[in-house]
């Protein structure tokens, strides 16, 4: 064996033994005790469940605001074939001062349904406005179809709005349940 070959074996073994030498050493400094997590919510704060579910788990109400009759009866049946427990509804509770001319979609929710709510936005491309009602007790979700929807997406279209979307944001005032 050539000196120049010894010479480089004893640095390769002079820089495993360094390096294992301080893998040790933070190792057994190491105080991180693992992940954490907190179940305390601000004073005032509302808890919600922010967990996302299946369609057959999400109840809907689906209301026109629109020019188009039967408009709300169609996309109840559509969402009642993707698995979702849709109603038509015939006229909207507390519907907003104007129409929704300019919106796609307003999704009103309370906070036994903000996953739900996050659910059906994907269904909307993001593109429908949320309302949270942190006085709400029921777990469904009012659809409120405005002047600018056209259609529901795609399965393949949904699925890559859900993954765009990620997981649930939670409104303000709120922290998620345990």
């Amino acid at each position: 064996m050539s000196f120049a070959r010894v010479r480089a074996l004893a640095l390769v073994g002079l820089l495993v033994a360094t390096a294992a030498v301080f893998v040790t050493i933070a190792l057994i400094k190491d105080r991180q005790t693992g992940p954490t997590t907190t179940n305390e919510c601000a004073q005032g704060a509302v808890i919600v469940n922010d967990t996302l579910p299946e369609e057959k788990q999400v109840n809907l109400n689906v209301y026109n605001a629109t020019g188009k009759p039967g408009l709300a009866g169609d996309i109840t049946s559509d969402f009642a074939s993707r698995g979702f427990k849709a109603t038509v509804q015939n006229a909207a509770p507390n519907p907003p001062a104007n129409k929704p001319n300019e919106k796609v979609a307003i999704l009103r929710f309370g906070p036994k349904a903000v996953g739900a709510a996050w659910l059906v936005r994907a269904y909307f491309l993001d593109k429908s406005t949320d309302e949270f009602d942190k006085n709400r007790q029921d777990d469904k979700v009012d659809v409120i179809l405005g002047a600018k929807f056209q259609q529901l997406p795609t399965v393949t279209e949904v699925k890559q709005s859900i993954g765009a979307l990620g997981n649930p944001e939670l409104p303000e005032g709120t922290c998620a349940e345990a």
